[in-house]
């Protein structure tokens, strides 16, 4: 799925999309790895999407190891959203 995240893809899809992309940032991904992997994305959005993921705000009540995005379709480790923001610095240089 292709999310509206440029000014070139909110004139393509249309505002809405942009909007539901903003107010939902984890809709079309269904693990973080997928995030990783959105080739729309610049490497600031995809952080700005994990970070969201791995926030206290996405913590599921009762179970502090997992967390659930807003547009997700269930649960994941926190772990894993860890890890996929690990990978993403190393991609961008920011970790030795």
């Amino acid at each position: 799925m292709l999310l509206a995240t440029t000014e070139m893809q909110i004139r393509e899809r249309g505002l809405a999309a942009a909007l539901a992309r903003w107010s939902r940032p984890g809709v079309g991904f269904n693990h973080p790895r997928d995030v990783l992997k959105d080739p729309d994305l610049s490497l600031d959005e995809k952080r700005a999407v994990l970070a969201s993921w791995a926030s206290d705000a996405s913590a599921v009540q009762d179970r502090p190891t997992l967390r659930w995005l807003l547009g997700t379709p269930e649960p994941v480790p926190l772990a894993e959203v860890r890890e996929a923001l690990a990978r993403l610095d190393r991609w961008d240089g920011s970790v030795a």
